[in-house]
């Protein structure tokens, strides 16, 4: 279940790296701006996913600097690249950003922290998958496989009361990486226009 899960995460998240670039090629200002910081997540996304899937080698230096990428792009990077009412097309923006800044802030915040715990977490790697055996070993670290959110139930997007970013960066780095995947997963979910 939670492979599954994690696929659908990674999958939805890594969609706008094939769309976007298309997309690019009639975008102009601000629109194109964030397209294009959206192409460099999908890709520092995508290297990453490799690493924590098996299907290539753990590199603790890249997951450093592409975690690093990841929350250099975040927060207030991102969120100023959002003027309101900025739709021009070929924007993937919906118009709930700005109905919702605050939670659009607060996701943009998150990727933020949960890429600077990967980034500190790269080095604890001694539960991370070989080739070939992908996240599902050792996907969640501790507590029996499951993503613990407040009161012991599982973390489901958006959970603002999920591990912190210190707690985090004491985990093996794919539960970090998870975290990241959700909130990419959640923003899009909510604030993009669905292809």
């Amino acid at each position: 279940m939670k492979n599954i899960l994690m696929t659908g995460v990674i999958a939805v998240s890594l969609v706008a790296v094939g769309t976007a670039t298309l997309a690019h090629d009639k975008a102009t200002g601000i629109v194109k701006e964030r397209m294009v910081l959206m192409e460099n997540l999908g890709k520092s996304m995508k290297a990453l996913s490799q690493m924590m899937r098996g299907r290539e080698p753990y590199d603790a230096v890249k997951v450093k600097a592409l975690a690093k990428s990841l929350a250099d792009h975040g927060g207030t990077a991102m969120t100023k690249l959002f003027p309101e009412g900025s739709l021009d097309k070929p924007t993937e923006a919906r118009p709930e950003i700005w109905q919702d800044w605050n939670k659009f802030t607060a996701l943009a915040d998150q990727l933020t922290d949960y890429a600077k715990a990967l980034e500190q977490a790269a080095e604890n790697d001694s539960n991370m998958p070989g080739p070939g055996r992908g996240m599902g070993n050792g996907m969640m670290g501790q507590g029996g496989g499951r993503m613990m959110g407040p009161g012991g139930g599982p973390m489901m997007q958006g959970d603002a009361g999920g591990p912190s970013p210190e707690h985090l960066a004491q985990m093996p780095p794919n539960v970090a990486f998870m975290n990241i995947a959700r909130t990419c997963s959640g923003c899009h979910q909510e604030f993009r226009i669905k292809k």
